[in-house]
């Protein structure tokens, strides 16, 4: 882990709210001198604490409406099908996250598709088809009840 100090970790809480954020503003709000504040983000970027920025788009406006989480049990736990499974994941832009997890199986995927066909098509023509894929047991979400990129800091 990296050593923030008070001000970093102020710096970054402004900038998770709102990343378009004029540096000028960020520097007000932290109570740092605008050219205080641009060498503080610099290090942060630098030092790879702020890996990026990103606009959040509303999948229901961009046709995503239906948000799934897949658990995938692998045929074999080996190192050569663990990496061509995550390899393969990594094409997919479907796939907004992927995590092997210790437990009941191996990999839990979280996807977003138009709607239930287009989740079949994709479950049925490239998940099942990845590397190494023996099961699948699928989560339709209902209802977001939190989603956020935000880290409490």
């Amino acid at each position: 882990m990296t050593d923030l100090d008070p001000v970093d970790r102020r710096i970054l809480r402004v900038l998770q709210a709102d990343g378009r954020i004029s540096n000028a503003e960020l520097a007000r709000r932290c109570h740092l001198s605008p050219a205080a504040c641009f060498e503080r983000v610099k290090r942060l970027r630098d030092r790879q604490v702020i890996t990026g920025y990103a606009a959040m788009v509303d999948p229901a406006q961009v046709g995503r409406d239906l948000l799934i989480f897949v658990e995938v049990l692998l045929d074999r736990t080996t190192g050569d099908v663990f990496e061509a499974f995550a390899a393969a994941v990594r094409t997919q832009p479907e796939v907004l996250e992927c995590h092997m997890v210790a437990g009941g199986f191996d990999y839990l995927i979280k996807a977003r598709v138009g709607d239930m066909d287009a989740y079949r098509a994709f479950l049925g023509d490239v998940l099942v088809r990845m590397p190494g894929v023996r099961e699948t047991r699928t989560y339709a979400v209902l209802e977001e009840v939190k989603s956020t990129t935000v880290l409490p800091i």
